[in-house]
């Protein structure tokens, strides 16, 4: 599960990591929930783009909105058996920048204590992720995406038993490549390297969407 996520690097400094040919202007995100615009990275015949999409995917084939469930998260490892996310796993595979994630450790049964996670030493990191256009029944359209979770590795399975697949900067082409004749990358889908990932206590302030300032991330 990933439900909360940061991207507060500068907009220059994202666009030269994920070398994106447009050059959007954006403010930090401490505290990003479901339903709100993320950025997203795709490919095109031309190199890699820059969209906004709604954080919560939504399939092609569904009739209302309203009564299906919001999709924040897929399982790697049933991908490729969910009808809802088959035509994306083909040819609509995205990166989705972040610096850092946040989960909760349950601590006895009613109290949980939240976590901030990030590559070791900070930096950017590019998330799987799948998106699709939805195009509802009056012809509006909008674009949607959900991250792709993996297994724990060692060390955060004692905060959380799932975490956001890493794709590795030597693996975006692979994984954004749009040519649905060849086979989705599924390999890369796997967890962070045992030291890959840093993560400490922080304050409960980020168990509330409006919060979205640097205070949350203050070690608690």
């Amino acid at each position: 599960m990933c439900g909360r996520f940061a991207i507060t690097s500068p907009p220059e400094a994202v666009r030269a990591f994920f070398r994106y040919v447009e050059q959007p202007n954006f403010p930090p995100r401490y505290n990003i929930a479901p339903t709100q615009p993320i950025p997203i990275v795709t490919m095109g015949r031309d190199g890699r783009h820059f969209r906004l999409a709604r954080w919560g995917f939504l399939p092609g084939f569904v009739k209302n909105p309203k009564d299906f469930p919001l999709i924040v998260n897929a399982r790697a490892e049933t991908l490729a058996q969910k009808p809802s996310f088959r035509a994306a796993l083909r040819r609509r595979r995205c990166l989705i920048p972040a610096d850092a994630w946040y989960e909760w450790r349950a601590e006895g049964k009613t109290r949980k204590t939240p976590f901030l996670l990030r590559r070791r030493g900070a930096g950017l990191m590019g998330f799987a992720g799948l998106w699709e256009t939805y195009a509802d029944p009056s012809g509006g359209e909008i674009d949607t995406a959900c991250i792709v979770t993996t297994s724990a590795n060692g060390a955060t399975a004692a905060i959380h038993d799932r975490m956001p697949a890493l794709i590795e900067p030597e693996h975006y082409d692979a994984w954004l490549d749009p040519d649905e004749t060849r086979q989705a990358p599924l390999h890369l889908l796997r967890p962070a390297a045992e030291d890959a990932i840093e993560f400490f206590a922080i304050s409960p302030l980020v168990n509330r969407a409006s919060h979205d300032g640097p205070e949350i991330q203050t070690p608690a």
